[in-house]
């Protein structure tokens, strides 16, 4: 089978690994695969040496002529069985680009929510007939996107982003030059603000938590300096025990130094990478409900699962591990251990193949 992938790769060598092994395990397996991304792309060199064809390019609008008429050039040339879209710029100028051609269409979802079949937009790329197989990055995902497409609801699949924990072999960052003290117990959390994050939920959280502990919390990303952020931190008991880093290219590696690290999400969540990497490094994990994240974890062996918009339930998940130091470390190589044992990538790898085969031969 011959499959071309459009996607993006400009962006930090952790955050687009896991898709790009996916595909180098999957021209592993046999595929013959090429790859359109930008020219300038970090993870290009990797690609070539596995020999997959790169094609420098990537739609820059939703809805672009040169786009639309370079891909449907490739497709027609390359003759390929499949061509698999994992952006909205990807998709709608796929969508219009192989009209009329042989080739089966597949898209990439990522995240629950934020579609409808009453939206005209959706048929731009996920809901569009020209679409033949919607792959999602989680189970919840699957279910959530089911309710909106049309027709055979199978072709809605789930396929996950697996990691390897190979991967994650950096050095723990001494959490010192960001003035956590010696033989604090440090709870992490890496997101840049969105209101979906929760990150006021986990705030109030602090207030919850005993004012005499040597509980820290880590707060890892972008928008940390907005003034209503800095007004939550200063209204907690413990803001004296609150550290910003900021942006950082060497988010697992931080997170690697805590005990325990926690996604207060309140809806929208695919299957979280910063879940996966701190899982990956054998630190306890707290996840909201919502989305993907509960897929990652056993609530109460790998993990502890709490409920969306819940500040009680997360400061009560970060006092239970606090007090049971033997629990924090029991659960964080649980959760390592599932991280291997249920989100390898090369399980991906053979999950999209055997997606592929039933989308190309018609048999879902």
């Amino acid at each position: 089978m011959k499959l071309l992938v459009i996607s993006s790769y400009v962006d930090t060598w952790n955050s687009v690994r896991p898709e790009a092994e996916m595909l180098i395990g999957l021209a592993k397996l046999g595929v013959e695969v090429e790859l359109m991304t930008q020219p300038d792309a970090e993870y290009r060199s990797r690609f070539e040496e596995n020999g997959i064809k790169v094609h420098g390019f990537h739609p820059r609008k939703k809805i672009e002529p040169e786009a639309i008429r370079r891909i449907r050039h490739l497709l027609i040339e390359g003759k390929f069985d499949a061509v698999y879209c994992f952006n909205n710029k990807a998709i709608a100028n796929t969508n219009l680009a192989a009209i009329g051609l042989p080739v089966k269409v597949m898209t990439y979802r990522g995240q629950t929510g934020n579609i409808s079949r009453w939206d005209p937009s959706g048929y731009l790329t996920h809901l569009s007939p020209r679409v033949d197989r919607i792959i999602c990055v989680s189970k919840a995902t699957r279910d959530d996107l089911q309710k909106h497409v049309w027709g055979n609801k199978d072709k809605v699949c789930t396929v996950y982003k697996g990691h390897d924990l190979d991967w994650y072999q950096d050095t723990p960052v001494d959490l010192k030059q960001f003035g956590v003290p010696d033989g604090a117990f440090v709870v992490g959390s890496v997101a840049n603000i969105r209101p979906r994050k929760g990150l006021p939920i986990l705030l109030k959280a602090t207030h919850l938590l005993p004012a005499d502990s040597n509980i820290h919390l880590l707060l890892v990303g972008r928008g940390m300096d907005n003034p209503a952020v800095q007004a939550l931190i200063q209204a907690s008991p413990m803001a004296d025990r609150i550290h910003l880093t900021g942006y950082r290219k060497d988010a697992p590696a931080i997170i690697a130094s805590c005990q325990v690290s926690v996604l207060a999400s309140t809806k929208r969540e695919g299957l979280p990478k910063t879940v996966i990497e701190a899982m990956a490094y054998g630190v306890a994990p707290i996840v909201s409900d919502t989305g993907g994240s509960a897929e990652l974890i056993e609530d109460g062996v790998s993990g502890i699962r709490v409920t969306p918009g819940s500040a009680e339930e997360i400061a009560a998940g970060i006092q239970r591990l606090h007090e049971s130091p033997e629990l924090c470390a029991n659960m964080g190589q649980s959760a390592r251990d599932r991280i291997a044992s249920h989100f390898h990538v090369q399980h991906s790898s053979e999950a999209l193949l055997k997606v592929l085969s039933e989308t190309v031969n018609g048999e879902f």
